[in-house]
């Protein structure tokens, strides 16, 4: 009785998006943090590897973090020694400076968001991650987000974890598409599955960015099936692209998990 009564508010409150607003995010498969790894060598989250990705015809997923003089620019981590060899945090750090560090095996530097959109040009769609370290503020890169993206006309979203993050969007940025990223990780208790409806109430998400390994799950499949397109994340093998394609819209992926993908874009 009890998740009928989820199932409903879902309904409520988060509507499926309507025809037309983010119909794009499903025609691609999403090169995750670019085409990088294996073969090519190119580093995650690097303009090689977004190069790579444009060229398989593969949309692209990349990650922002903020600096310390209010920029976005395009890293996973929060800290710099896994990605460039060095100590310190990003957000310790200027632009300026952050772009001039190489990143670890590679001749490439830190892109700001700024830069890796001028390199995409609209050619290919983008998914934007927002990573908010816990504890932070969410507006300071939100609003660098937005303003890196004012003038950008090719097809783009903003996702996050953080529900906080998907509904500032939704208040400042109302044409911006934007999904919540969510992963169960094994919590699967009453009050787990309460959470993740109150995150989707919160955050009011165009789409849902959903772990692989808990796709098939009551939750992800109840929101797909009332016509919330549905990612999912990271396809990284020739199994979870099958998972993929059998109960997601689209793949963000990479290694073999893309092959399929990079390959029915070379027989179009």
């Amino acid at each position: 009785m009890l998740f009928l009564l989820f199932a409903l508010i879902d309904r409520w409150l988060v509507p499926a998006p309507r025809a037309g607003r983010c119909d794009w995010l499903t025609r691609f498969a999403y090169a995750h943090r670019g085409l990088h790894g294996g073969e090519r060598g190119a580093v995650e989250n690097s303009p090689t590897a977004f190069a790579a990705a444009i060229a398989a015809g593969l949309g692209i997923e990349c990650d922002v973090q903020r600096t310390r003089d209010g920029q976005a620019v395009v890293f996973h981590d929060e800290d710099l020694e896994r990605l460039t060899g060095r100590t310190g945090a990003v957000a310790d750090e200027t632009a300026a400076a952050l772009t001039q560090m190489t990143l670890t095996g590679s001749a490439d530097t830190i892109p700001t968001l700024r830069q890796m959109l001028d390199q995409v040009g609209g050619r290919v769609p983008l998914l934007i991650e927002i990573k908010i370290a816990r504890g932070r503020r969410i507006a300071p890169l939100c609003l660098a987000v937005r303003r890196a993206l004012e003038g950008y006309s090719g097809p783009v979203a903003v996702m996050s974890f953080d529900p906080r993050v998907v509904a500032w969007f939704r208040r400042y940025s109302p044409l911006m598409v934007r999904g919540l990223v969510m992963t169960e990780a094994g919590w699967r208790t009453l009050g787990a599955k309460a959470r993740r409806h109150l995150a989707l109430w919160r955050a009011r998400p165009d789409f849902l960015a959903y772990d692989i390994d808990d796709l098939t799950g009551a939750f992800a499949q109840g929101q797909r099936r009332r016509g919330v397109p549905l990612l999912t994340w990271t396809v990284d093998t020739a199994a979870r692209a099958d998972r993929a394609a059998a109960r997601a819209d689209a793949a963000i992926g990479e290694g073999a998990g893309l092959a399929r993908f990079i390959a029915a874009g070379a027989a179009a």
